[in-house]
C-alpha cells in the first residue's frame, strides 16, 4: 500500500486554479502550467492518503474499473513509468478524463465515508501529465495485420477508445467524422479552458503512428452512404453520440437569439482556436441565461463570461441540491451535491426551481426577456412568483434525446430502444448483423468515462466477432449498472 498512515496525517488538497480575474482574459486552462505541473508538489501526499482498503469500491465508481490503489502506490514510491503503465492498462486517455470526469471514483472513496476522499482524479492527471513528458507514452502498433477492416461513426471519446483498441489488435481501422477536424464533442464542444486541444492533437499524432486511418469532414449517410459503407468495411461501429439537442417548447421559442448550446459552443472553440467564425453567436455585451444547470450549461457559463456578457443567469428546475450527501444517497453512490465547477468561480447567478413560462420579444423579432415561474416539489407552478428577466441571447442546455435518425441510422435500418438510442445486445451487436454501437449513442447522453469503457468494451466484441476469440478486455455488458449514475 501507499503511506500507511498517509489518511491519517495527510488532509485533501487539490490544484491550484488560476486566479479568476486572470484567466477570464484568455482561453486557457484554469489551471497554472496545465494541471499536472501544478498538482506535483502536493501529489505525492495526495496519492499516500490511498489507505489500502480491504475491498476498493472507487473500482466500482469507476466505469473503467480503473485500478486505483496501485497507481496511488506507485505514485507514492515515485515509480512514474509503473504508475501510467497500471492507468493505461484500463483506460486509453486519462488525460481526458483526469480533466472532464466528474470522479464518481471518488465519491466511493472508502475513507470518503467519514473523510474527505483521496484525490484520485487529480491523481490520474498528473500521472498522465508527467508520462507525456517523461516519454513514456509511445505508439504501441500492431505485430500483426489481420486483414480484416473496420468502420468507426465518430470520433469522440467512445469512437477513439474503440479505435485505438480495434487497431492495436491487429485490424485496420478507419474513423469517419463530419467535422472538420477529428475529436467530436472532445474538440468543438469542450472549452479550450477546460482542455486544451493539444492534449487531443498529441493522442491522435500516437493513434496516426499506430496505424489508425482519419477520415475527417465526412458526413457518412450522406456523402458516403450506409450500403457503401457495409461493402467496404467487416465491421462498423456506431459512436456517433447523442447529438439531438432537448428543446423548450413555449411561447415565443421562434424569437431570434435564442440557441442550442451546440450551436454556440463549437463556434466559440473555433474561435479560441484562432478560427474565423462568420455571423458568430456571442455573449459580447448581452444579457445571457442559460436554461439548464448541467456541465453543458456550466460550459455555456465561463464561455459567454469569456466573451464579455453584461450578465448571465442560469437556470435549473430541480431545486438547489445540498452540501452534504443526503440521507436517500448513501455511500458509495453519486450523491446530488451543491457542486461549484471553476466557471461557477467566475460570474453569473445560478437561479433553482424555475421554469421558463415565455420568451418575450423586441419589435425586430429578438428575444429581450424571459418569463419565469418558481416551481414546488411537483414542479408546479408557485403563484405568485412570476418575474421577468432580461434575455438578448437564450442557451438551451437542457441535455440530449439521442442519436440524429435521419440519415446513416435509417440507411442501416437498425432498431431503436424505448428512448430513441440504437438498440445493442449484452456485445454491444445492433439488430444489423456486423454492426456494433458504443457510447451515447447507445447508453443515451453520459459521462466521458462510461464513453471510453463502452468503447473499449464494444472493440473487445468486435474483436471476437471478426476473428472468434480475443485477447481485448472483456466487454461490460451494456444492461450492467453501477452504483452511479
Amino acid at each position: 500500500m501507499a503511506d500507511p498512515k498517509g489518511f491519517l496525517k495527510d488532509g485533501r488538497e487539490v490544484a491550484p486554479r488560476r486566479p479568476v480575474e486572470e484567466r477570464i482574459h484568455d482561453w486557457n486552462e484554469v489551471y497554472p502550467d496545465g494541471i499536472g505541473r501544478a498538482l506535483l508538489p502536493i501529489i505525492s501526499k495526495q496519492a499516500g492518503r490511498c489507505m489500502d482498503c480491504g475491498i476498493p469500491f472507487c473500482h466500482q465508481g469507476c466505469p473503467l474499473g480503473n485500478i486505483i490503489p496501485e497507481w496511488n502506490d506507485l505514485v507514492w514510491r515515485d515509480d512514474w513509468q509503473g504508475a501510467i503503465e497500471r492507468l493505461h492498462a484500463t483506460n486509453n486517455f486519462p488525460e481526458f478524463t483526469g480533466r472532464l470526469c466528474p470522479a464518481p471514483c471518488e465519491t466511493s472513496c472508502v475513507l470518503g465515508i467519514n473523510q474527505d476522499p483521496v484525490t484520485i482524479k487529480n491523481v490520474e492527471v498528473a500521472i498522465i501529465d508527467r508520462a507525456w513528458e517523461s516519454g513514456y507514452v509511445r505508439p504501441q502498433p500492431p505485430e500483426w495485420l489481420s486483414g480484416r477492416t473496420v468502420a468507426v461513426i465518430g470520433s469522440g471519446p467512445a469512437g477513439l477508445a474503440a479505435a485505438q483498441q480495434l487497431t492495436r489488435a491487429g485490424h485496420t481501422v478507419a474513423v469517419y467524422e463530419r467535422a472538420d477536424k477529428i475529436g467530436g464533442l472532445l474538440r468543438y464542444g469542450i472549452p479550450e479552458f477546460k482542455m486544451e486541444k493539444r492534449h487531443l492533437d498529441r493522442r491522435m499524432d500516437q493513434m496516426k503512428r499506430e496505424g489508425t486511418v482519419f477520415r475527417a469532414g465526412i458526413d457518412v449517410g450522406s456523402e458516403l452512404t450506409a450500403e457503401a459503407l457495409r461493402d467496404r468495411y467487416d465491421a462498423i461501429v456506431l459512436a456517433m453520440g447523442s447529438t439531438v439537442g432537448r428543446d423548450l417548447s413555449v411561447p415565443g421559442r421562434e424569437l431570434e437569439g435564442i440557441h442550442q448550446a451546440m450551436d454556440f459552443l463549437p463556434q466559440a472553440n473555433r474561435v479560441a482556436l484562432g478560427e474565423t467564425v462568420e455571423e458568430q453567436i456571442t455573449a459580447e455585451g448581452k444579457h445571457v441565461v442559460i436554461i439548464g444547470g448541467g456541465d453543458t450549461g456550466a460550459d455555456c457559463l465561463g464561455t459567454s463570461t469569456r466573451q464579455g456578457a453584461a450578465s448571465i443567469t442560469q437556470l435549473e428546475i430541480m431545486p438547489q441540491p445540498g452540501e452534504v450527501r443526503p440521507a436517500g444517497q448513501p455511500w458509495p453512490t453519486y450523491p446530488m451535491l451543491f457542486r461549484v465547477s471553476s466557471a461557477h468561480e467566475e460570474a453569473g447567478d445560478r437561479v433553482y426551481a424555475t421554469s421558463t413560462r415565455e420568451f418575450l420579444g423586441d419589435e425586430h423579432g429578438r428575444v429581450r426577456a424571459l418569463s419565469l415561474v418558481e416551481v414546488d416539489g411537483d414542479f408546479q407552478p408557485v403563484e405568485g412568483t412570476e418575474r421577468e428577466i432580461p434575455a438578448e441571447l437564450v442557451l438551451l442546455a437542457m441535455g440530449f434525446t439521442g442519436p440524429e435518425r435521419e440519415g446513416l441510422v435509417d440507411q442501416l435500418g437498425v432498431e431503436l430502444d424505448e428512448r430513441g438510442n440504437v438498440a445493442r445486445d449484452d456485445s454491444y451487436a445492433s439488430s444489423v448483423d456486423g454492426v456494433f454501437v458504443a457510447g451515447d449513442a447507445g447508453r443515451g447522453q453520459s459521462l466521458i468515462v462510461w464513453a471510453i469503457a463502452e468503447g473499449r468494451a464494444a472493440a473487445a466484441a468486435v474483436d471476437t466477432y471478426l476473428t472468434g476469440s480475443t485477447a481485448l478486455p472483456a466487454p461490460i455488458p451494456p444492461t450492467e449498472r453501477p452504483l452511479v449514475v
